[in-house]
């Protein structure tokens, strides 16, 4: 063990018992550059929309934070999220480069200690999870107590989410496996898993090939916004 992995307040826990893993190729490998590409070219204005939703949720927030899915690390840098994990290599290299402290890993069973953050992120993950139930476990066994759970979706019921959603009927090389969702069947998922839903916010209601300017947020669920953020306690 590390003298890192000794530290006072590490959050990574090490298992003897726990044989290093080799990474599995991600659909997300081969296409990171095009992908990141993405929020400074098309979707910009729909990825400012995203900020603009989310930056007031932040305050009262318990720390440390940390994202699921984290991606490349667009979100994490702009929302101040210290650390991620995600299942693809090439994501992770600009995650890091972004000053992410990030794990390789996926959802259902991470690397870190219990009661290790005071919240977790998913932000456009969830389509992408394999085992719902499982990540909420999980997420629960990581948040300290009374901790939350932000979950910024795509809502199936709005424009971006259904276009994506037919993407993946298509097989899509990045949406083929994709579960996109409504808003009552995200609140389901986070009851059956023993979570309080606190509060829902809305956002993104232009379209693809629509939106030319940063929408403001709306509060609670409307139907045909694209973009949904619910936050819920870990009871």
């Amino acid at each position: 063990m590390s003298g890192r992995d000794r530290r006072a307040g590490d959050t990574r826990r090490v298992s003897e018992d726990r044989k290093p893993v080799m990474s599995p190729e991600s659909p997300f490998d081969a296409l990171a550059e095009k992908y990141d590409g993405w929020y400074d070219g098309k979707g910009r204005f729909a990825f400012r929309t995203e900020l603009a939703a989310l930056r007031p949720l932040l305050t009262g927030l318990d720390k440390p934070w940390l994202e699921i899915g984290v991606g490349t690390g667009r979100f994490a840098q702009a929302l101040g999220i210290t650390h991620g994990i995600d299942p693809s290599e090439e994501l992770l290299k600009l995650a890091r480069a972004r000053g992410i402290e990030v794990l390789w890993g996926e959802g259902e069973e991470t690397a870190y200690r219990a009661q290790s953050f005071g919240t977790v992120f998913l932000l456009t993950t969830w389509a992408f999870l394999s085992d719902r139930q499982a990540v909420l476990r999980e997420c629960r066994r990581i948040l300290k107590p009374g901790g939350r759970v932000v979950n910024a979706y795509l809502d199936r019921d709005g424009s971006w989410g259904r276009g994506y959603d037919a993407k993946a009927r298509a097989g899509h090389p990045l949406f083929g496996k994709a579960r996109f969702a409504t808003h009552p069947e995200v609140v389901a998922e986070f009851e059956q898993a023993g979570y309080a839903v606190e509060r829902t916010v809305s956002a993104l209601f232009l379209g693809p090939g629509e939106c030319d300017r940063v929408e403001e947020p709306r509060e609670g669920y409307v139907p045909g916004a694209s973009f949904v953020t619910v936050i819920a306690r870990a009871d």
